[in-house]
């Protein structure tokens, strides 16, 4: 990873430890892991309504309850089981989103049997590249993108749900699939810079 510059611009939402460290490690970072694209699939479905830092401060409370995110385990849940998570404290206690964690481990199994990897099947959405916006300003960054709505249609064929279109761009953010670090942010040069490396 690049170092850090000394005195670092960074895009206006990471405000706290919390949300600095994510963005300076994770968010915007292309990420081909399916152990992680499926652990932001959880935390995604789990933020909608809510503000992000609330999904951070309660990710690790997420890992030990959802068994460090293995899909595998997740799809056996049952109806004890959710119930446990209902009276979990450290989670979002949304019946909704938790049935739809274990849905979207059965769905997320499949597509990986189908594909080989869902990293081989998410980032075909983009062309198997990140898309590279050029935003001065956050009112510019958009909510959604005919990519992220070719996405949540495509997903919700194959069983997904709690994956609307404004879900799948938040995913599309997080995992790298487009870079939407302000112009003005340290990262985004940094990432462009690992990209042309890389080419």
């Amino acid at each position: 990873m690049n170092s850090e510059p000394a005195n670092p611009i960074r895009c206006p939402w990471a405000g706290n430890d919390l949300s600095i460290r994510y963005h300076d490690e994770e968010w915007g970072t292309p990420n081909h892991d399916d152990a992680k694209l499926f652990e932001f699939l959880i935390l995604e479905g789990a933020q909608a309504g809510l503000s992000w830092d609330t999904i951070l401060k309660k990710r690790e409370n997420y890992r030990a309850a959802f068994d460090s995110f293995d899909p595998r385990k997740i799809a056996r849940y049952d109806r004890r089981k959710i119930q446990s998570l209902m009276n979990n404290a450290g989670i979002i206690r949304n019946r909704l989103k938790i049935a739809s964690a274990v849905q979207n481990a059965k769905a997320f199994l499949g597509t990986q049997e189908e594909f080989g990897s869902f990293d081989t099947y998410i980032w075909q959405f983009t062309g198997g590249a990140p898309v590279v916006n050029a935003w001065r300003s956050s009112k510019q960054v958009p909510a959604r993108t005919p990519e992220s709505d070719a996405m949540s249609k495509d997903l919700k064929k194959r069983g997904f749900s709690f994956i609307g279109t404004t879900i799948c761009y938040a995913f599309m953010q997080a995992t790298g699939m487009v870079n939407d670090h302000l112009t003005s942010c340290f990262r985004y040069s940094q990432l462009i810079s690992r990209k042309r490396q890389r080419a």
